[in-house]
């Protein structure tokens, strides 16, 4: 018998791959497979043509999902699916506790008395008292008002915060979702044309 039998089965230890040498040659690829994948968000992060407020919604070119929502406190229109068919709208998530919404709801309300669009909120888990006096002392921009108070219709619309803004065609199709609070460079430039176009 050799040095290299093992056993009384004849085989060599050639023959035998030391266990684990796969396990490290993927435990020496893993950091580098990281450091790309990585390295390619940080790319993708920093691309100065895309605008972070914009992040793809699975529901544009979709109907607006089903839902019901009762009118907030002291007001009487209450908001639906249906109310969103016939013309080409605004729906603004926004809620009484959230700073960035008081920060464009100048811009909501100037598109109210312009006559642009009619804007149709989404009370996102509020208070109904809160934005009840909310509404009140900001004025109310909205031709009809939902309160969402548990959030769940927020959820169906893909909502990641307030405030959100969407533009919906005139057959309930969300055309376009803006994340963050509107600007008069953003409602100028691109919300604007966008609803002129869509009543063409």
């Amino acid at each position: 018998m050799t040095e290299n039998t093992v056993g009384e089965r004849g085989v060599t230890a050639a023959d035998h791959r030391p266990r684990g040498v796969g396990l490290r040659r993927l435990l020496w690829g893993l950091p580098v497979i990281l450091f790309a994948v990585l390295a390619g968000l940080l790319l993708w992060g920093l691309d100065p043509a895309r605008d972070p407020s914009e992040v793809p919604s699975v529901l544009i070119g979709k109907l607006a999902p089903d839902f019901a929502l009762p009118p907030v406190k002291g007001r009487a229109l209450g908001f639906s699916t249906e109310d969103l068919k016939g013309q080409v709208s605004l729906v603004n998530v926004f809620a009484s506790w959230c700073v960035a919404c008081r920060a464009e709801h100048p811009l909501l309300m100037r598109l109210k008395r312009d006559g642009v669009v009619p804007i149709n909120g989404l009370n996102y888990k509020d208070k109904p008292d809160d934005a009840a006096q909310w509404l009140g002392t900001m004025g109310d921009p909205y031709t009809r008002v939902g309160a969402d108070l548990d959030g769940r219709v927020a959820i169906d619309w893909g909502v990641y915060g307030v405030p959100e803004t969407f533009v919906v065609d005139r057959d309930g199709r969300i055309v376009y979702k803006r994340i963050g609070p509107i600007t008069g460079e953003i409602l100028d430039r691109k919300i604007i044309p966008l609803i002129e176009k869509l009543r063409q």
